[in-house]
């Protein structure tokens, strides 16, 4: 019997990256298809795609809506907020249930959009602020944006899941870290831990922080928590703070963990799991 083909839909722009070598990793996925767009054109494809379900997974690697950043790729208003369009897009994707895969920036994407960090589950900060109703400090950045390099670290897989096949005994790689406290842990399924210290001295302040927070920072004990599962609407959610560059895009297990995304979040297993999960998803 010939294996079904995953088709995935590529959201880029608003973050600088190696495009071939990004796209090199695909090379590796055979039964992958993919078809890469940038914003904003990406918002009229995603709209398209929401009601045609033409994509079995949607990969974010796109970096939006972001007040102050120079960022006017992505149609936000002042406050960061999306065009109605496109915010009508994704809710329609989660309501169809369309898998979502998102690698590192596309976390930081629309900060003060409610919705986007309830698809992600992070708990990054791009300053400091009001995550569930508790003020925290803006989260720190190892290598990518300031004079720390990225680090090496070991990852180990958590638990036994789909995602993880191959992965088992877990892998080394070298990339961006995001310092982010622990309290989004408990909403989120956890798939893959860093072996590192995730303390302030290892990282630097974030860069879009106003300059006084930044000459002020600290943070306390961050969690390890890099790769996990969530759900929201009827989507199946894989989240990755890993994923800034090229030595990320050769790693053999980031590879592999990527495939292994891609292919969950379009399954019909991952959709009854997030249907199974899914929470009621407030006023976004």
């Amino acid at each position: 019997m010939t294996k079904a083909r995953v088709s995935v839909l590529i959201v880029g722009k608003g973050h600088a990256f190696d495009h071939n070598a990004f796209m090199a990793m695909f090379e590796d996925m055979p039964d992958i298809v993919t078809t890469f767009v940038e914003q904003p054109a990406a918002q009229v494809v995603l709209a398209a795609a929401a009601d045609s379900a033409a994509y079995d997974s949607v990969l974010f690697y796109d970096m939006c809506g972001i007040p102050g950043a120079g960022l006017t790729h992505d149609g936000a208003d002042e406050s960061g907020q999306p065009p109605a369009a496109y915010r009508r897009a994704i809710e329609s994707l989660i309501e169809g249930g369309t898998g979502i895969v998102m690698l590192n920036h596309a976390t930081v994407s629309w900060p003060n959009w409610p919705l986007w960090r309830h698809i992600s589950g992070t708990s990054f900060m791009l300053r400091k602020g009001l995550l569930k109703g508790i003020e925290v400090p803006g989260s720190g950045y190892r290598g990518g944006h300031g004079p720390l390099p990225n680090a090496t670290i070991r990852l180990r897989a958590m638990i036994d899941h789909a995602v993880l096949t191959g992965l088992e005994e877990g892998f080394e790689i070298t990339d961006e870290l995001y310092l982010k406290t622990a309290a989004f842990e408990g909403d989120v399924l956890p798939l893959m831990r860093a072996e590192y210290e995730f303390v302030a001295e290892h990282f630097t302040a974030p860069p879009l922080a106003p300059p006084e927070e930044q000459r002020r920072w600290n943070h306390p004990r961050g969690s390890d928590l890099l790769v996990w599962a969530n759900a929201c609407g009827n989507s199946p959610v894989i989240a990755s703070d890993l994923g800034d560059g090229p030595s990320a895009f050769a790693n053999r297990g980031f590879r592999v963990l990527l495939g292994n995304a891609l292919t969950w979040t379009a399954s019909a297993a991952a959709r009854t799991w997030a249907r199974g999960r899914k929470a009621p998803l407030g006023q976004h």
